[in-house]
C-alpha cells in the first residue's frame, strides 16, 4: 500500500483541539481537506504529521508552537487611538477587525485590550503561542 510522500496530493478528515481539549477546527461535518504537500500552505506539523501515513490509517499528533503558528510576536501588537475608529464602534476585548494594508490587502486582527483612549490590537494569528493536537484520517492519496 502506498504511503504520503512529499508531493502527493491528498484528502485528509482531522480535528484540530486546543490543550484543553478545547475543538478549534474539523473538517468532519464538511469534505476533507485537499493539499498538495510540500507547498508550504499548511503549518510544517500538520504536513509532517501526514508523512508515512497510508489511506484510512487514523492517527492523533501533538504538534508544538514552533511547528504551527509560532510564538506570540510583541511586535504584531499596536496602539490604535479610539479617534481612528468609526464613531459607533464600541470595542470589545477578542473583537474580531480588519484593517486594510497601503497595498489594498486586509489583514485580521484582535482586540486585545481597550483603554480610555486608544486600544491595542493585536495582529498575531489566533493560535500563536500555543501548541495545537490534531485527529489525522487520511481519506486517499490521489
Amino acid at each position: 500500500m502506498s504511503k504520503v510522500k512529499e508531493g502527493d496530493l491528498v484528502r485528509v478528515h482531522y480535528t484540530g483541539k486546543l490543550d484543553n481539549g478545547q475543538v478549534f477546527d474539523s473538517s468532519l461535518e464538511r469534505e476533507p481537506l485537499e493539499v498538495k504537500l510540500g507547498q508550504g500552505s499548511l503549518i510544517p506539523g500538520f504536513e509532517k504529521g501526514l508523512l508515512d501515513m497510508e489511506p484510512k490509517e487514523k492517527k492523533t499528533i501533538v504538534i508544538p508552537k514552533e511547528e504551527a503558528y509560532g510564538e506570540k510576536r510583541q511586535e504584531l501588537f499596536q496602539s490604535v487611538p479610539k479617534s481612528n475608529l468609526p464613531e459607533d464602534m464600541e470595542p470589545q476585548v477578542n473583537m474580531g477587525l480588519v484593517a486594510t494594508n497601503p497595498d489594498g490587502t486586509e489583514r485580521q486582527l484582535r482586540v486585545a485590550e481597550v483603554n480610555e483612549n486608544d486600544i491595542i490590537v493585536d495582529g498575531n494569528h489566533p493560535l500563536a503561542g500555543q501548541d495545537l493536537t490534531f485527529e489525522l484520517e487520511l481519506v486517499e492519496i490521489k
